[in-house]
């Protein structure tokens, strides 16, 4: 059964759709068989892997209110071992029509279900808030990857975000672990980059991936060639951190398999 991961942070612009876009992409290339789950209305991370959103009919929100199953929706990608379950426009309807409905949070986990065994990994790119559609990614999730910024305001927010976490693993799904908080967009030049990391890592200390993801326009640009990294330049910097990363994780959970 395969482990799903969700990426999370309820700030905006810190790097959720480029680390899930870029992660699924070179967990692909390491010959793990994965699924990406656009879980914004944005659906950023449909239209980074080459498809329109307003030319996709059946997406996320069908799926969440059980209308198609996940395996009817899936898409094939052009980047090697990467399915996509695409977003479109009409997922911002989710947070006001699964309110009354029962178990609404379970809505996704239900609808993974049915394709948990095909994959190794599936990966959930949450939207910019804490709304309903990210609680059901974080009840469906095993665990979460929090980006951070290496800005001023990285720490703001980051405590409601983990005490979200918190309640959701009281409330809705106590197998939920943090797998790590990643540091993004870091620019060596900056003395406040380097505080941020040094304040990020002395506070939560194993918490934190090794990796660190720099600003690199190669990483700007890919999104507009409907590409990940690795497809659209893989000597790029941005393209050596993901995939350091990638490794980082496949090595963190490898070893969690061989232990349990």
């Amino acid at each position: 059964m395969g482990k799903t991961v969700a990426i999370a942070n309820q700030k905006g612009g810190v790097g959720k759709t480029t680390t899930s876009v870029n992660l699924a992409a070179c967990l692909g290339v390491l010959e793990k068989k994965v699924l990406l789950v656009d879980a914004d209305p944005q659906a950023n991370s449909t239209s980074a892997l080459g498809f329109d959103p307003d030319n996709i009919s059946l997406g996320t929100y069908q799926v969440l209110e059980h209308e198609n199953k996940a395996g009817e929706v899936i898409l094939k990608t052009k980047s090697p071992n990467l399915d996509l379950l695409p977003a479109q426009i009409d997922l911002v309807a989710v947070e006001i029509e699964l309110v009354d409905k029962d178990q609404r949070e379970q809505m996704l986990k239900r609808a993974l279900q049915d394709v948990k065994d095909d994959y190794d990994y599936i990966i959930i790119d949450c939207a910019p808030s804490l709304g309903l559609i990210t609680l059901n990614a974080l009840t469906a999730a095993d665990s979460v990857i929090v980006p951070i910024q290496c800005e001023y305001f990285a720490l703001e927010g980051l405590g409601k975000l983990l005490n979200t976490i918190k309640s959701v693993q009281n409330l809705h799904n106590p197998d939920l672990d943090i797998e790590g908080l990643l540091l993004t967009m870091f620019d060596s030049r900056l003395r406040l980059s380097n505080q941020v990391v040094e304040e990020v890592k002395t506070h939560f200390q194993k918490m934190v991936f090794s990796t660190i993801i720099q600003r690199n326009v190669r990483l700007s640009e890919a999104p507009s060639y409907g590409e990940s990294i690795i497809m659209y330049d893989a000597a790029s910097n941005g393209a050596a951190n993901y995939l350091n990363l990638a490794q980082e994780f496949l090595e963190k959970n490898e070893a969690v398999k061989e232990t349990a």
